[in-house]
């Protein structure tokens, strides 16, 4: 079974409002993303997720190499600021006004991939349920666009209920990480700390600034 240190994170994501916690660990020689549960919404959510990314491929959606049981979601880490970084205590769009100023061909090409990600998307069956700016993680490195934090999507049609779309600020931890990652510092911006507080940039995973996978 694998062993994650998550004591000795070096991201910690735990003001998302959505019952998950989420860490940046490093084990096995590797960076990951690693999203927990804590409450009975927040494990439906996760099993949904592993549901959904069991039936769904596409090289631009993070899904997670490794399902634990909790459950806990292991994400690959993942350089990148997530464009709405959005905790309890707000959003941070920094990351999607600096996109909104990238030339209009990368903007077109992030479009594109979002676009045809959602094509693999609704061939498997599902329909989007809470998407929103924080589902995406951006490299503005590599200039790549990755998607996190699917967790809500659904077989369709479905009937909507009340938790079918939690509050989008709820969601990833500071997507910039794996899941949501973008740096190591502070993390995700995938996919997404030390204690609580450690955030690189909001990815996975998940994570922001830069840096949910989430």
């Amino acid at each position: 079974m694998m062993e994650l240190p998550l004591d000795s994170a070096f991201a910690v994501f735990d003001a998302q409002g959505s019952g998950c916690v989420s860490y940046g660990v490093e084990a096995s020689g590797r960076r990951w993303f690693v999203k927990t549960a804590t409450t009975a919404q927040s494990r439906r959510s996760l099993l949904r997720a592993a549901q959904f990314h069991a039936a769904v491929r596409h090289p631009a959606i993070v899904r997670p190499e490794h399902v634990l049981d909790g459950p806990t979601l292991v994400y690959p880490w993942h350089n990148g600021s997530v464009l709405n970084h959005a905790t309890t205590h707000g959003s941070d769009r920094s990351a999607l006004h600096r996109f909104q100023q990238l030339p209009l061909r990368d903007v077109e090409t992030a479009i594109d991939t979002i676009l045809d990600a959602h094509l693999a998307i609704t061939a498997a069956g599902y329909v989007a349920v809470d998407l929103y700016d924080g589902c995406f993680l951006y490299d503005f490195h590599a200039r790549q666009l990755r998607l996190i934090d699917l967790d809500e999507y659904r077989p369709g049609p479905f009937t909507l209920d009340t938790d079918a779309s939690p509050d989008p600020a709820a969601t990833w931890p500071p997507k910039n990480s794996s899941a949501a990652p973008s740096s190591t510092s502070a993390p995700p911006s995938t996919p997404s700390a030390a204690p609580s507080t450690t955030s690189s940039t909001p990815h996975p995973a998940g994570a922001a600034p830069t840096t949910n996978n989430r």
